[in-house]
């Protein structure tokens, strides 16, 4: 099974690579966001967009909505499978 975490970029660390910050609820990750640039959005314009993020790699643009939706959606999946004793 394959999973997408969304995420925030944040910062741009390294232009040349193509490399983001992408905040992904609270924890920090460089990422490859060379699949979400292209003519029209550069390196630069993907600060503060939302992408779904799989081994290291901003595999696509989410709106904010649908990411939050996921989130709440793992969140709530984290919760049900507690281990219970």
């Amino acid at each position: 099974m394959c999973l997408g975490i969304p995420g925030k970029v944040i910062r741009i660390v390294d232009r040349e690579k193509s490399l983001g910050t992408v905040d992904m609820g609270g924890v920090t990750r460089t990422v490859n966001l060379l699949c979400v640039v292209d003519d029209q959005r550069s390196i630069d314009a993907c600060v503060g967009i939302w992408v779904l993020v799989h081994v290291g790699f901003a595999m696509q643009v989410l709106d904010e909505a649908e990411a939050k939706r996921t989130i709440s959606l793992l969140n709530e999946m984290g919760r049900n499978n507690e281990v219970r004793g």
